[in-house]
Order: structure tokens, then C-alpha cells, then sequence
């Protein structure tokens, strides 16, 4: 009896150290039963939805325990507060209930995932020392005798991703491009749907509610598909991504200064895939999951290493986020058309922000200078003020995607880093080589100048990047001299490379300030992002490099093999898909079942959970 009761207890009640991951058995235990009854269901369209709405909560029961509540509250408020918002008529109220149902959902998603860099910016910029209190363990104690930590905030798993899906159905609703669901539990499971509930992608409204009253019908090809997407993502989660991530990534960012240069450099690189096997892996399982009961969800990546400039990479990295961002921020900030209220609105907070911290007299002074290069140039060049507009839109839209990736300034950095890297491509393709050669060859000097006189590793790090691209620029020069036809593939293959190094270089701090505790995430982030820079940027001991090659072959041959097969042609690709959902059912199972055996053999307990559960 008292087995069965633990067993009961291990079924229903949270844990915290087992929630329901992709890559646990007892997720596909759970996805069992859930796609058993289902096939029960199916042909009865509300009670199905019903059905997969309360297995979503479920699902997110087990996953972060009491934040149920919290995600129940926001289908509840979004649900209403959509009905209502149209059917009202008159301008101003629309407004403003639109108003009140994004405040709502933003404030939830500024309490839970914030209140520590608020907080802390408060202090850095008034010396106010404020602590933080949780109001829900406080009221969760109080009603249901609990004993949560009320001087501590947890953050809910995938916040993010369902207060964003939340806030585009409202403002899509406001717009009348969609019609508000007029079912609570229809509109539940379109929240909550379990396999996108927790990291993604973001689900668009337009895109999801025809589909919620869909029959239920799936394909000899859907069926190869599902299988087949649910086994890539294993594949890419457990043998490359946490591969990567236990025997040598982590353990480089936790000490970067117990590593050389070179280790600093390969564990820089291999987070790259790691990241991308993770999140495009996690994707991958949800879409097939999705796809085995009828639904589908949007593509999130397209091979985005393939991607030629920065801007391309993020119209192929997370793909429903940045087109989240792009329609509900961008294009109302002006997007291309040029520079609105909040345009300046945003600039000026930031840039008062950014004084106000660095507290230096000569951050307030470059940025005055800046911008009044800026206007005067837009005054006397009126053909270049929506460029202009445009390059600050984008630059604040890669500043706010920064800080919902995470609340710390690592984050916020390497949103700015992205975005001053589209910037700078848009304004560098449209150079002539000769002036790309001689800007690149002063630059290179200089940086070269200063290391030898006051060396410092960032200049270091500067000296080989500016020399490398000039090096290109030269070589292209030589060959367009001799040349009697272009060579646009190399061309092509020079800018993937280029922007695959400089995504992974922002990357830096990205992972700096990922896994981190947000109370203490702007500190000890700013420490590894700096220990790392300094031993990448300090002089490497040629001498021990074949060594220390050796010593790492298995990374170095995981993060090759992961890029050949992340780059090879989207037909190649194409074809082997076809190939196997084509076979027959019988033997699309037996393939199954032989590769999750394969795969599961690279599984270690210390595996960590999907990267982007903090999210």
C-alpha cells in the first residue's frame, strides 16, 4: 500500500527536481496516456480541446507547481478581456482596456522575472535599497499552509512565451484581424497548448485558432514527419547539446580562469551549437509531438547559421519571437517608415539609463556628440533621416529582445551588440572595397598600436577580428584585379563565416548571464564575460595548442560534425525526410525505437533542462 501511495505521489504531486522535460521518461510516459485518451476524443472537438487544455495544466503542474495559479490567471484575464475588447466600440475605452490587459500581462511578466534588476538599477542610480517580497508564496502560505520563501522570487517556467502569446491575441483582437474565442477552455488549451507551452515557439493567434476546430486527421507523411522531428530534436538535445554542455562548456563558463585562451575560445564556440542543438532540439520534439494530434506549430529556426549578415541570422533564429517582435514592437516604434513617439521616447530613457549607471561625465558627453552628429546630419541629408529612424527602431527592438531573454545588463548588452552589428552591415554593404580596405587597414593599426604600447585583451581580440576581415577585403581586391568572373559562392561562404563568428562572439554574453540566479545574474555574469575576454584576448601559448587539441578532440569533433550537418543543402535535407516518412509505418517504429535506443545510451543523469525553461 505504501508503494502505491508514493507511486500516487510521484504521479500528482510536484517535484521540483523531476519536471516533465522532453527528454525524461516520464514525460513520454505522461504523453501516453495523454495521446491514449485522446485518440478517444478526437472526433468530439470541445471535449477534446477541454481535454487538452486541463493535460496542458497539468503538464505545467508538474513543471513549476504552484504557478499554475498564475498561469490560470492569465488565461482567465486575457480570455475575458479579449471578448470584451471587441465588442466595445467607442475609440478611447478600446484603447485603454488594451491598455489595461497588456499592463496586466507585463506586470505580471515585470514581477516575476524583473523585480531583481529593477530593483537593483534603483539602487545603482538612487541608492535606494529596496528587497524584494513574493506577494504569491506570501498569499500561497496563508491559504494553503505552504511554507515558501516569501523573501525570494522563483521565476515561472515559460513566462515569457505565454504572457508574449497572451499580449499578441489582445492586440490582434483590438486590430479585428482575429475574432476572440468565444469557449474559456478553447481559449485555455491555445494558451497552454503543452508541447510550446513552456519554451516556445510563441503561437500567433491568426495562426492557431482555425485549427482548434479542425477534425482531427493525420497522414501516412505527417506521421513520418512527427516521428521523424521527434527524433532529430532527441538527437540534437541529448547527444549534442548536452554533450557539450556537461563535459566542457559549463564548466569553462563557471571558471573561465582555471582554462587557456584557447579553451576559453573552443567552449565559446561549442556554446553555439550547444545552444542551437538545445532550443531547435526542444522545438523540433514539440513540433512533432504537436503534428502526432493534428496540430501544427510555426517554424522557429531555419538553418540560421547559414545566414550571410546579422540581420539575416534573426530572420532565421527564433523566428516567431522576432516576428513578434518586428509586428508589436518595430513597426509601431515606425519600422522602415521612420522614427515615431516611441522612437525618441525609448531613446531617451535608454540613454539617460546609460549616464545615469556609468555614472561618467564622458558616457553623457560621447552620446551628446552622437546624437547631435546624428541630427545635424539628418538636418542638412533628408534623404537618410528614415535610415536613420529605421537603425535606431532596430536597435531598440534588439535592446528589449535582449532584456526578455533575461534580466540582467549581460543580456541587455548582447541585444545591443546585435543590434549595432545590423547596423554596422547595413552602412558596410553599401561602401565601396576601397573604402572597406582602408577603413579596416586604420583600424587594424590602431588596435595593433595600442596592444603593443598598453596592451589590453579586448584590443588584442579587436586587432585579430579587424585583421582578418581586412586580410578578405584584400584578397577580394587581388582577385577582382585578375578575376574574369565572380566568384559569388566564395563570397557567400566569407559572409557566413564572418557572421557566425560574430554571433558567437555576443553569445559571450549571452551565456554569461544564463543559469544564474537573478538576484545575483548582473554581478557574477559581468565577472565570467570579463575573465573570458581577458583570456581570450591574452597572448596564447602556440606551443601547447596541438596538446590541448588532443585533449579536447571529442569537442572538437561534436561541434564539426553538428556544423557539417547543420550546413548541408536544404535539399539534401529535404530528401532524407522524404525517404523516411515514406517507409511504412511498421518500419518508421521499429527506426524509432532502435534510434531513441541509441540515442538515450549518450543520456547522463547530470543533463541539464532545456536552456530556454528560464525564458
Amino acid at each position: 500500500m505504501t508503494d502505491f501511495t508514493s507511486l500516487l505521489q510521484s504521479i500528482f504531486l510536484f517535484d521540483p527536481s523531476k519536471p516533465l522535460i522532453f527528454t525524461q521518461f516520464y514525460f513520454w510516459a505522461f504523453f501516453a496516456v495523454i495521446f491514449a485518451l485522446f485518440t478517444f476524443l478526437h472526433s468530439k472537438v470541445m471535449l477534446r480541446n477541454a481535454f487538452l487544455f486541463f493535460a496542458s495544466l497539468f503538464f505545467y503542474y508538474k513543471t513549476s507547481g504552484s504557478y499554475l495559479v498564475l498561469l490560470v490567471f492569465c488565461v482567465v484575464v486575457n480570455f475575458f478581456g479579449g471578448r470584451l475588447l471587441y465588442n466595445v466600440e467607442h475609440r478611447v475605452k478600446k484603447v485603454a482596456l488594451l491598455v489595461t490587459l497588456v499592463a496586466i500581462d507585463l506586470l505580471t511578466l515585470g514581477y516575476f522575472k524583473y523585480a531583481y534588476f529593477f530593483l537593483d538599477v534603483l539602487h545603482q542610480l538612487f541608492g535606494i535599497n529596496l528587497k524584494v517580497y513574493n506577494f504569491f508564496a506570501a498569499a500561497s502560505n496563508s491559504l494553503f499552509k505552504t511554507k515558501s520563501l516569501v523573501d525570494q522570487i522563483v521565476l515561472p517556467v515559460g513566462i515569457s512565451f505565454f504572457t508574449f502569446q497572451a499580449i499578441s491575441y489582445c492586440v490582434d483582437v483590438f486590430k479585428k484581424t482575429v475574432k476572440p474565442i468565444t469557449n474559456l477552455f478553447d481559449f485555455g488549451f491555445y494558451l497552454t497548448f503543452f508541447p510550446q507551452l513552456v519554451a516556445g515557439p510563441i503561437i500567433r493567434a491568426d495562426k492557431f485558432i482555425p485549427q482548434l476546430h479542425r477534425p482531427f486527421f493525420l497522414s501516412h507523411h505527417e506521421f513520418g514527419m512527427a516521428m521523424f522531428w521527434i527524433l532529430n530534436g532527441l538527437a540534437k538535445k541529448i547527444i549534442m547539446s548536452d554533450f557539450l554542455a556537461t563535459q566542457f562548456v559549463d564548466r569553462v563558463f563557471e571558471t573561465p580562469l582555471l582554462f587557456t585562451g584557447f579553451e576559453n575560445f573552443l567552449a565559446l564556440f561549442a556554446y553555439s551549437l550547444q545552444v542551437y542543438a538545445d532550443f531547435s532540439g526542444y522545438t523540433d520534439i514539440a513540433t512533432g509531438v504537436a503534428l502526432l494530434m493534428g496540430f501544427h506549430l510555426p517554424q522557429n529556426f531555419n538553418s540560421p547559421y547559414k545566414a550571410d549578415k546579422p540581420s539575416e541570422f534573426w530572420h532565421r533564429w527564433h523566428m516567431s519571437l522576432s516576428r513578434w517582435l518586428r509586428d508589436y514592437l518595430y513597426i509601431p516604434l515606425g519600422g522602415n517608415r521612420g522614427a515615431g513617439f516611441g522612437t525618441f521616447f525609448w531613446t531617451a530613457v535608454i540613454s539617460a539609463i546609460a549616464i545615469m549607471l556609468s555614472g561618467s561625465i564622458w558616457v553623457a558627453l560621447a552620446l551628446g556628440l552622437l546624437y547631435a552628429f546624428i541630427g545635424i546630419w539628418a538636418f542638412f541629408k533628408p534623404d537618410s533621416r528614415k535610415t536613420i529612424a529605421k537603425h535606431f527602431n532596430a536597435m531598440i527592438t534588439q535592446l528589449m529582445g535582449g532584456l526578455w531573454h533575461g534580466a540582467s545588463w549581460n543580456f541587455i548588452i548582447w541585444g545591443g551588440l546585435n543590434g549595432l552589428g545590423m547596423i554596422a552591415n547595413t552602412q558596410w554593404s553599401k561602401q565601396k572595397i576601397e573604402v572597406r580596405a582602408i577603413f579596416m587597414f586604420i583600424i587594424t593599426a590602431a588596435a595593433i598600436l595600442v596592444c603593443k604600447f598598453h596592451f589590453e585583451p579586448v584590443f588584442g581580440i579587436a586587432a585579430v577580428w579587424c585583421g582578418i576581415i581586412f586580410l578578405g577585403i584584400y584578397a577580394n581586391m587581388i582577385y577582382n584585379l585578375f578575376a574574369t568572373k565572380p566568384l559569388p559562392k566564395l563570397r557567400y561562404v566569407w559572409n557566413v563565416l564572418l557572421t557566425f563568428i560574430f554571433i558567437t562572439s555576443t553569445r559571450l554574453f549571452f551565456r554569461a548571464g544564463s543559469n544564474l540566479d537573478p538576484a545575483e545574474a548582473n554581478e557574477v555574469a559581468w565577472e565570467t564575460a570579463r575573465n573570458m575576454i581577458h583570456q581570450i584576448g591574452s597572448p596564447w601559448d602556440i606551443s601547447i595548442l596541438p596538446e590541448q587539441a588532443h585533449a579536447h578532440l571529442s569537442i572538437i569533433l561534436v561541434f564539426l560534425l553538428g556544423m557539417a550537418i547543420h550546413w548541408l543543402p536544404d535539399n539534401f535535407k529535404r530528401w532524407y525526410r522524404m525517404v523516411f516518412c515514406h517507409l511504412p509505418v511498421w518500419a518508421m517504429i521499429v527506426f524509432a525505437v532502435f534510434a531513441c535506443f541509441v540515442i538515450y545510451q549518450f543520456s547522463s543523469a547530470d543533463s541539464p533542462p532545456f536552456i530556454y525553461f528560464q525564458f
